[in-house]
């Protein structure tokens, strides 16, 4: 029976002292007020007002709240019923995220929700369907949750909202993660992965795929959740997320604990590994003051110092916990004291920026004096900028050149374009290995230029039945060659051009012998081996990156080929139920084969249709 429920590390309450997110949305909201005073349209004013107690709801719900009433009572008075409903939700938003008041927010959003279905404002319903379902999926009410967010994603789609439509599928796949369904979630989860994909959604990717590796951790596919928190690790490195950040470094920590309890050849190792992941969490929790998370990384330490023996350290780590959890205690108590400090901030910063106003206006003056001068001063770099101009786009072709006979071509183009390439999780692909038999016993009879020449001739013959049949070439390593189907287009490279282009490899080899044994010259002959199933791929590294794959599935093809015969294409279970019924092939079933690490797995050679 498994125990892999990841920990959720929650978010900890306002601090007295503003956290820089919530001061850059403070100086957000002060530049919407500086602008109430002059804004003569009411039904521009009522917009304003409810942009204004919207930015609220994660610093100070109290002023959302004043703010959204402000915003109803003007457009119930301008009898506008479209701003009524917006106000409301607005308010809604306050009591429920904010407040976290779920009766209030739940009153507020169902009133939005008349007036917004009456008026036949659709996506206004469609958006406060889904504000209701959160309501009670906060509430744990999970059969109204599903409900409301079903029907959220129903009218989404047929709105075309790609965005909104994978928000839902997400809120669906939490909800069918809390009760278990697994399977369900993770078909929910990796829909709204691929949408948050083609929108190009770096933190919407992130937090999918970090969910979707908490889900694995829960049925007990470790190595994948893993595999996928990692993934899910730098792209909140890449986007400056210290929370997510965090987040992903603790709970690597937890799936490796709960790695060692079920590996004890590994166990040290693991707890190793999960140590370093918790203090890399817990520095960056101290050093943005998120006091429940701290606590939580502390009692994870605990845990694993008494797992390594060290109850010293794990006494004094739980010590430490208990006294961030009485901080916390402390500070809900003090909330009404923090909202006033907030209250002051807000009052301050209004007045200074009153000030600051006039500052600007002299500013501006002497930018508009500047521009003038500047660009007299750019129109002599012009004819300088010319001249470089074919030099650039020569060394531009050269560049391009190189890139795409080191990345694949979509992955060069987003290099290029955004300047990073993210990691993707494709749901099928098919991975190859091969190996040559007695490759170390031929090194030693052979100069070092003549093992190289003979790897460079069959390498190269691979290469080109690698892109007959467009599969992507992913690395040789040593005298392995590794590659894969079915990325990073899905539309290349089927599970059955990948079992042809082994078949005409084997076919390469042993012509390739024949000709060096007429020829009185040493030979290689090689194993291959076929596995399909789920991979991530994606660019490693900073200097020298490559292009690379990671997951059980491509550790499946490593012993398939390992597990091998010289002169066969050997393939699993898996790849044989997606081939089978391809014409000009044939299957040779080996019954269960023992592979290193994997136990017995179902084999099969395959060979061309005499």
């Amino acid at each position: 029976m498994h125990r892999h429920v990841l920990p959720v590390l929650l978010i900890a309450v306002h601090l007295p002292l503003l956290s820089v997110a919530q001061k850059q949305g403070q100086e957000r909201i002060d530049s919407l007020v500086q602008l109430l005073p002059a804004m003569a349209d009411d039904s521009a004013k009522v917009k304003l007002l409810e942009e204004i107690g919207y930015s609220y709801y994660g610093i100070n719900p109290d002023e959302g709240v004043k703010y959204g009433h402000a915003s109803l009572e003007l457009a119930q008075k301008l009898g506008w019923e479209k701003g009524m409903a917006q106000a409301y939700n607005t308010i809604g938003i306050n009591y429920g995220y904010g407040k976290a008041d779920h009766p209030k927010a739940l009153d507020n959003y169902l009133k939005a929700l008349t007036i917004s279905e009456r008026i036949g404002d659709v996506r206004q319903v469609a958006s406060l369907l889904n504000n209701i379902g959160s309501v009670y999926d906060d509430q744990g009410d999970d059969n109204k949750a599903l409900a409301y967010y079903e029907r959220s994603l129903a009218a989404n789609r047929a709105l075309g909202n790609t965005n909104s439509v994978a928000n839902n599928l997400s809120n669906i796949g939490v909800v069918h993660t809390r009760l278990k369904n697994f399977e369900k979630a993770i078909s929910y989860k990796k829909e709204a992965l691929k949408l948050k994909e083609e929108l190009g959604d770096r933190w919407g990717i992130a937090t999918n795929t970090n969910q979707l590796a908490r889900i694995y951790g829960e049925m007990g596919r470790l190595d994948t959740a893993v595999v996928l928190f990692k993934v899910a690790l730098g792209i909140y490195r890449e986007l400056g997320d210290r929370n997510g950040e965090a987040k992903s470094l603790a709970q690597l920590g937890s799936a490796n604990i709960y790695r060692a309890q079920e590996d004890p050849m590994l166990e040290k190792v693991l707890l190793r590994d999960a140590l370093l992941y918790t203090d890399s969490s817990l520095s960056i929790y101290r050093e943005i003051g998120e006091l429940h998370a701290t606590s939580d990384a502390y009692r994870t330490r605990s845990e694993i110092n008494h797992a390594i023996g060290d109850d010293a350290s794990a006494l004094a780590d739980h010590k430490i916990a208990e006294a961030y959890e009485d901080t916390v205690f402390n500070l809900e108590k003090d909330k009404k004291l923090v909202q006033q400090a907030m209250q002051y901030e807000f009052d301050k910063k209004e007045a200074f920026n009153r000030a600051e106003q006039e500052k600007k206006d002299q500013r501006e003056r002497l930018v508009r004096n500047g521009i003038a001068g500047g660009l007299a001063f750019a129109l002599l770099f012009l004819g300088v900028v010319w001249r470089q101009r074919n030099k650039i786009n020569t060394a531009r072709k050269r560049s391009d050149e190189l890139l795409l006979n080191i990345l694949p071509e979509e992955v060069a183009e987003e290099l290029k374009n955004t300047g990073t390439a993210r990691a993707r999780h494709f749901d099928n692909a098919t991975i190859l290995f091969t190996d040559f038999k007695g490759f170390t016993q031929l090194s030693e009879k052979v100069s070092p230029a003549a093992l190289v020449a003979e790897l460079n001739t069959c390498f190269k013959e691979f290469d080109s039945i690698m892109t007959k049949h467009h599969i992507e070439k992913i690395k040789t390593i040593g005298d392995a060659y590794m590659a894969a189907g079915g990325l990073p287009d899905p539309q290349h490279g089927s599970p059955s051009d990948v079992v042809r282009a082994a078949l005409e490899m084997q076919e390469f080899m042993k012509r390739h012998k024949a000709a060096s044994e007429a020829a009185g010259k040493p030979f290689f002959e090689m194993r291959v081996g076929i596995h399909s199933g789920p991979v991530v791929a994606g660019i490693v590294g900073v200097k020298k990156f490559q292009y690379d794959i990671w997951g059980d599935t491509v550790n499946t093809a490593s012993r398939m080929e390992s597990s091998g015969e010289v002169g066969q294409v050997n393939i699993s279970e898996a790849t044989y139920a997606l081939v089978k019924d391809e014409p000009g092939l044939t299957f040779t079933p080996r019954g269960k084969v023992q592979a290193k690490g994997k136990g017995e797995m179902e084999m099969f050679f395959v060979e061309r249709t005499a």
